[in-house]
């Protein structure tokens, strides 16, 4: 039988957590209660305390009491309850998590479920689920349920919505995958509507090959759950190809990944291939919203809710730089590919942002700051777009998985036939 953890402050919430647990025993699954709650008297009787949660998350509950500062309890039953969840999880009590609750109970929620691994199921239902949910979901697969009226008692509305949550947890943390899921190894990919061609052919090519590739889209959140899974241990490679979301960073755009982007694989040690998709641009909203001081830049609507503004010589140059940086401190087998022709489909010539002399920014400043010794590099006389490019680059990372494979191999045999594999 599944068991779904529910996790929340059982001072406030705890008539609708006793509903929701009802309705997943009728549901046919097993239910732990995690009370995450400071102040107020349980309403229900939690199977995991508050004591013990406030202790997973490094404090004293009878303190978090006394000082009574809701953003500091807040803080550290979040981290209790993430390390409580996570627990559970290690020892097999754990099929799906869920929660309901306002804004302070869905921040420890997703504090807690975000540190769950990718695809172990996890249900939000809560009041600001409608709005901007990425501070709550971040780059997992978090799932938010919009509660319609407050999370405020039991009624006509809130029973049918929390019945319908129970239903929907329970029938994801009994789901079973297909037979057949997992057996190719994993392939991480970044791709832009620009550089999908430059993907596709990639996707097509390392599948022939043998992979499974996962293609994720570069809108920032996009980068960071790329990222997260290659860390994750999930992927045996990665073909960055769109590096686009550094150019938000570095220019004020909407689909920045955050500083650190094109550096956790490097960290991690996997076999890379980069290349610069779609570096040419910077995103904004709606054509109305791109802030005054870029009033005179070159600017393309390419739809009724993205505008892209054209990089100049000066950030290609310093993206070049930046980039260098990052992929001289990579730990794992790191390669380069340059397209001479354009960075993107609308970067070539006859397109609205072909600019040969700030790519030329780009590709000088990345002559200059790469470390031949740490990443190898291929200038290629050919747009990011060009089949052969494509190809290209997947052959790269399909020897160089082939390496790491080799050498892991050859480590386990030296140490022995008891030894763990990498």
């Amino acid at each position: 039988m599944a068991t779904v953890v529910l996790v929340g402050t059982l001072d406030t919430k705890g008539v609708e957590y006793g509903f929701l647990r009802d309705r997943l025993r009728e549901a046919g699954v097993d239910v732990l209660l995690v009370d995450a709650g400071v102040l107020g008297e349980p309403q229900v009787q939690a199977d995991i305390d508050r004591e013990d949660v406030a202790r997973a998350g490094g404090a004293d509950h009878a303190e978090l009491v006394r000082t009574a500062d809701r953003g500091v309890a807040v803080d550290a039953m979040g981290r209790g309850a993430a390390a409580v969840l996570a627990r559970l999880h290690a020892e097999g009590r754990l099929d799906g998590a869920a929660a309901v609750g306002g804004s302070g109970n869905s921040s420890i929620a997703a504090q807690a479920m975000r540190d769950l691994p990718v695809g172990v199921p996890k249900l939000i239902v809560s009041t600001v689920a409608s709005g901007d949910t990425r501070p709550y979901v971040g780059a997992t697969d978090v799932t938010m349920m919009y509660s319609v009226v407050d999370i405020s008692g039991i009624n006509q509305i809130s029973s049918r919505i929390l019945t319908n949550a129970a239903g929907a947890i329970a029938g994801m943390a009994g789901a079973t995958v297909p037979q057949g899921a997992g057996e190719r190894p994993l392939v991480g990919a970044t791709m832009f509507g620009v550089t999908t061609p430059c993907v596709t052919a990639a996707r097509e090519r390392l599948e022939e090959l043998g992979y499974e590739v996962l293609v994720f889209h570069a809108t920032g959140t996009g980068g960071q759950s790329f990222e997260a899974l290659a860390t994750g241990g999930f992927l045996v490679g990665v073909l960055d190809a769109t590096t686009t979301e550094l150019a938000d960073e570095l220019v004020g755009g909407v689909l920045s990944a955050g500083p650190d982007r094109l550096e956790a694989v490097g960290r991690a040690g996997l076999p890379q291939v980069v290349s610069l998709g779609a570096l040419d641009m910077v995103n904004f909203g709606p054509r109305d919203t791109v802030p005054p001081q870029f009033e005179g830049r070159n600017l393309y609507v390419h739809n009724p809710t993205i505008t892209l503004m054209r990089t100049t010589a000066e950030e290609m140059g310093e993206l070049g730089r930046r980039i260098a940086s990052k992929l001289n401190g990579a730990e794992g087998p790191t390669v380069l590919f340059v397209p001479l022709k354009g960075v993107s489909a609308i970067d070539v010539d006859g397109q609205p942002f072909r600019d040969a002399e700030a790519d030329e920014a780009l590709f000088a400043a990345l002559r200059e700051g790469v470390d031949p010794d740490k990443v190898e590099v291929h200038e290629v006389d050919a747009d990011v777009n060009d089949p052969a490019f494509a190809t290209a680059m997947a052959d790269r990372l399909h020897e160089l998985i082939r390496l790491e494979r080799q050498d892991a191999d050859r480590l386990h045999q030296d140490a022995g036939p008891d030894a763990p594999r990498r």
